[in-house]
């Protein structure tokens, strides 16, 4: 069986920070434990310079006056600092506060005074200046430090220095010593789309245990991680302490821009991804397959075909099928891979949304296996996920609860869930907690979904994103983007029509795909905005969104919609760290737009 319930009693390790001892004693001579790439250049840290590093940085915070429960700030990109910094910061008793690099200063500033955050580590002139420009209205905030950041501030080399030079293990022994599984080990602001972001209080038994009962999910031969996804976001991070824990090599990629090429250096053997992702690389591969000639075209078609009818259960697949897919393996599959940089994968997780059936067929079938994940930051974050037992790939799902976490569906159909997960609270907001966290101990999600025979949960949805229209039916927009979605004319959707006669859309082209259709069809532009508003384009469109609509009812139909060629992104705050479309922003920022397409 992949997953076994982990009783307290049997966890030797209860603390994040005991994570480095184990890895210490159990993969000593491991030569790569962090890695990143610099300027084309891996640098690489062995597990004794990872401890080496930490503690030199715990002791430089025991010399700069933090103590236990303080609050220190890590605003940087994924690398070996990171991580290094966030075990320094535990292990002396303090509390690590990861906040995004993109956030605006006024977010800053909340952060910074809502926790009371002493010393931040940074990275980036543009983050030095918003925090540079609200340090007047941060009287908390004592001390900064950078990281390949040339200013008048102390470098993270010279906290490095200051703890070498002024070691002090028997304090730092002390504390670890003092300190209890169940104590706040982090507080991670959530990037909410209306308010102010709240701050979620994980423990380290809240993610030590999530580790525990998932440290059987990689295959026992899975040796190196890579990552991309932001490592202040829970998901990444805590698979990042997986991965620690099983005493695999984390690399980290130099950029989101050279994705592709970091994969084929590290050939790593598990990653993370989001469903976003994973559509945009599936369409990139089919573009590809689709620009071919004659045979070849043939031939790369009929293996598209077949990957996407890929079952994961071994009985749900015909001895016809194995054969042919055997041969689609050589001829296209094993091609896409090496492409890819992605010959030896045992296992790939997708989280923080669902994604579609046939991109995990497609990806399963290339011998890049789709591990889905549900959870939450409330939830440390994990609540389900795919497994290896019977039924524990179920494409459409995203497998069992954890163990030690229960799940059910409310009769308002959204999913709650309570167990170890479930977090300390929100900081300083107990009211707010209570809203989420009910007497019972169940965490409301907000996600609405249901369990099927075999126990796997599926998502439906969001609770707060259904809407009624003006003829008193019901939409869930979440479904009907994800069918859109999967057409490579399509890079983003948000379903509108709230107190409206019928639903419409706001639609940013992929941009990418559309020029090269553009290119095939002779079309000529000089813009984005005068190519969306060419008439063979906006009549290719019209087609598109009358295909997709024979998927639903009339009522869920998209009646309207308007093609934008604004960009969304993270750095604009239109997407959230893992990609996903912050509707109340995008409604509010076309509001007038909106208004134009429901006049009559």
């Amino acid at each position: 069986m992949l997953f076994c319930n982990i009783k307290k009693k049997d966890m030797k390790e209860t603390r994040l920070f005991d994570i480095l001892s184990l890895y210490a004693e159990k993969y000593p001579d491991q030569d790569v434990a962090l890695a990143k790439k610099e300027k084309g250049q891996w640098k690489k840290y062995s597990i004794k310079e990872y401890i080496e590093i930490t503690d030199y940085i715990s002791y430089a915070l025991i010399n700069l006056g933090i103590s236990k429960d303080d609050k220190v700030g890590i605003i940087c990109s994924n690398r070996p600092e990171w991580n290094m910094l966030d075990m320094a910061i535990m292990q002396a008793g303090a509390v690590t506060v990861p906040i995004y690099p993109t956030i605006s200063k006024e977010d800053y500033q909340y952060i910074i005074n809502d926790c009371g955050v002493k010393l931040i580590v940074l990275e980036g002139m543009a983050v030095l200046q918003k925090i540079e420009s609200i340090k007047a209205e941060t009287p908390n905030l004592q001390t900064i430090y950078t990281i390949n950041t040339k200013s008048e501030y102390p470098t993270f080399e010279q906290l490095v220095e200051l703890g070498k030079n002024n070691p002090n293990p028997e304090e730092l022994q002390s504390r670890k010593d003092n300190i209890d599984e169940k104590e706040c080990a982090t507080i991670i602001y959530t990037s909410g789309t209306t308010g102010n972001p709240k701050g979620v209080m994980l423990s380290h038994y809240n993610i030590m245990s999530q580790i525990h009962n998932l440290k059987q999910t990689p295959s026992p031969w899975s040796k190196k991680a890579f990552s991309f996804l932001p490592i202040c976001h829970a998901y990444e991070r805590m698979l990042v302490f997986l991965y620690q824990y099983l005493g695999m090599s984390v690399y980290y990629a130099e950029s989101l821009a050279t994705i592709a090429s970091d994969l084929k250096d590290v050939q790593p053997t598990m990653m993370s991804a989001v469903p976003r992702l994973l559509e945009k690389i599936y369409l990139k591969v089919k573009q590809t397959g689709r620009s071919n000639k004659g045979i070849k075209r043939m031939i790369f078609l009929w293996a598209l075909n077949l990957a996407e009818k890929y079952k994961i259960d071994a009985c749900n697949r015909t001895w016809i099928y194995n054969q042919k897919l055997k041969i689609a393996d050589v001829l296209v599959f094993k091609k896409i891979r090496k492409t890819l940089g992605a010959e030896k994968f045992d296992i790939v997780v997708s989280g923080a949304a669902s994604i579609q059936p046939n991109i995990a067929s497609f990806f399963s079938a290339i011998k890049m296996p789709i591990y889905e994940g549900y959870g939450m930051t409330e939830c440390s974050p994990v609540i389900a996920v795919s497994c290896n037992l019977p039924h524990g790939r179920e494409i459409g799902t995203v497998g069992f609860a954890l163990p030690g976490v229960e799940v059910k569906i409310a009769e308002n159909k959204e999913i709650i869930c309570r167990g170890h997960n479930v977090m300390m609270g929100y900081y300083n907001q107990p009211e707010l907690t209570k809203e989420v966290i009910d007497e019972d101990g169940w965490m409301h999600t907000g996600d609405l979904g249901e369990i099927n025979e075999y126990g796997q949960v599926r998502i439906t949805g969001r609770l707060k994103n259904l809407f009624k229209t003006s003829l008193g039916k019901y939409i869930n927009p979440d479904v009907i983007e994800g069918k859109f979605s999967e057409s490579g004319f399509i890079e983003n959707i948000v379903v509108i029509g709230e107190n409206q006669k019928y639903a419409g859309a706001i639609i940013i082209p992929d941009f990418g795909f559309l020029k090269s259709w553009c290119e095939k069809h002779e079309i000529k532009y000089t813009t984005n905005e005068e190519m969306i508003n060419n008439p063979e384009v906006k009549k290719r469109y019209a087609e598109e969104v009358k295909k997709i609509n024979q998927n639903f009812g009339d009522t869920e139909k998209i009646k309207r919609y308007e093609l934008i060629s604004d960009e969304w992104s993270i750095n604009n705050g239109i997407l959230t760290p893992t990609l996903k479309v912050k509707r109340s922003i995008v409604k509010e920022r076309y509001k007038e737009l909106i208004e134009e397409m429901y006049k009559d």
